[in-house]
């Protein structure tokens, strides 16, 4: 990795994009301390630490939510918003028709995407207020509420604006490396809150190596399926095109273990927020009180719903990403076919009946890293407190972006050979 980064600071195009990408990631850290007018940041603090829904999003956003600054809400909105938009392409059909229209149809849904984010962000904002009760405020009044509501749904747009400008201009997913940045803002404080625990009580000194084994196996893990591939032989025959032969050659397909990435993991975690967003509403209610009892996070029902969310988002993505009956099409176009494989239905059948295997490992695996922690730190009384999920996370966007940066170089490395 450190060899990709070197490799692409020598290139000129690339650094720009590198250094572009730096200072937008800077200025998300920056708006992450603006504090907001009318609000009690000291006992928001309190109350956002002790909460496990809103400790969690503070945790994503690098403690922005915490401190309720500008950039309180973070990328929660947008990825919310995209999610239900992905879904409801499948529930209408004129939204299913733009969305195979092409970059134009993209751009509206986006568009749209965008106008559900504001709805959203406003929702969220309001709904998180009122749930920390008249204490967090300054002033009980509408204006006061209607303000801090305001300056949040700003905040959300701003890092959604700044996310897309890092996919469109820099490297890598901006929406992936800004939710990167706030866990890794969060590294240093919860390793010094480790160490005090450690010095402090004598018989915790061995969460310290434990820690870090549990951290070098997830990483290992993670890094080990996320390279990992299935690669499909295919073959291509030799075709005569007036006085050239083409075809002849072998290639193969490669169908990745885990081709969706840290996606639904991060939408299965925000969609589980969102009713607890709602339950804010009417904080002393028996709804809310309810749902933090029996639906928060680290309780079993909240474990369960969250692996079959990641296994249903894994799924669908893949769904959405892979198409088996295209691939088959065009390798029939083009004379290819996979040995022992009749073109046409058989090979589709084949290809999505490996993808089906492939996308069911990786969807457990996320799954597992992801729920399997949790079960630990509530059955043992232990609280982890840099938890599968966020390395998961750290790991995979560091890999994707790795690609990406290793993408790029090749590009260029065949522009200049063909000047």
């Amino acid at each position: 990795m450190f060899q990709t980064l070197k490799n692409a600071w020598a290139i000129e195009e690339l650094r720009r994009k590198i250094i572009y990408t730096l200072l937008i990631l800077f200025i998300v850290r920056l708006g992450c301390y603006i504090p907001i007018p009318g609000v009690d940041v000291a006992y928001v603090a309190e109350q956002i630490g002790a909460s496990g829904i809103l400790g969690f999003m503070s945790m994503i956003t690098g403690g922005a939510l915490g401190n309720f600054t500008l950039f309180a809400l973070g990328i929660g909105p947008y990825i919310t918003a995209s999610i239900i938009m992905n879904l409801l392409q499948v529930a209408i059909p004129a939204l299913e028709r733009l969305a195979k229209e092409g970059e134009e149809g993209r751009r509206k849904i986006a568009q749209y995407t965008r106008r559900f984010t504001v709805v959203l962000a406003f929702i969220q904002a309001i709904a998180i207020i009122l749930s920390l009760g008249p204490k967090a405020v300054t002033t009980t009044n509408w204006f006061n509420y209607l303000t801090i509501g305001l300056c949040l749904t700003a905040g959300a747009m701003i890092v959604m604006w700044l996310g897309e400008r890092i996919t469109e201009k820099g490297i890598g997913n901006g929406i992936s490396l800004i939710i990167f940045t706030g866990i890794v803002a969060r590294v240093p404080m919860q390793i010094i809150a480790l160490v005090e625990t450690a010095v402090i009580d004598a018989t915790m000194i061995w969460t310290i190596p434990a820690f870090a084994a549990f951290v070098l196996v997830i990483i290992t893990g993670v890094t080990f399926v996320d390279l990992g591939e299935r690669r499909i032989p295919v073959q291509y025959a030799k075709r005569v095109v007036g006085r050239k032969m083409y075809g002849g050659q072998s290639t193969h397909i490669p169908m990745k273990v885990n081709a969706t990435g840290v996606l639904p993991l991060i939408f299965a975690m925000t969609l589980l927020q969102f009713p607890g967003m709602i339950a804010g509403f009417w904080p002393e209610s028996g709804f809310n009180i309810w749902y933090q009892a029996w639906m928060g996070p680290g309780t079993p029902i909240n474990l369960v719903l969250m692996a079959l969310l990641i296994v249903f988002f894994t799924y669908f993505y893949t769904t959405i990403s892979f198409n088996p009956v295209e691939i088959s099409k065009n390798m029939q176009q083009n004379g290819g076919f996979i040995p022992g494989i009749r073109p046409g239905k058989p090979t589709s059948d084949h290809l999505a009946k490996i993808s089906s295997r492939i996308t069911m490992f990786g969807a457990i695996f996320l799954a597992v890293i992801a729920v399997i922690p949790s079960m630990i730190s509530s059955l043992l009384g232990i609280q982890i407190i840099f938890g599968a999920t966020s390395v998961l996370i750290l790991v995979s966007v560091a890999l994707e972006t790795n690609k990406q940066l290793d993408a790029q170089m090749l590009m260029r490395s065949y522009k200049g050979f063909l000047k």
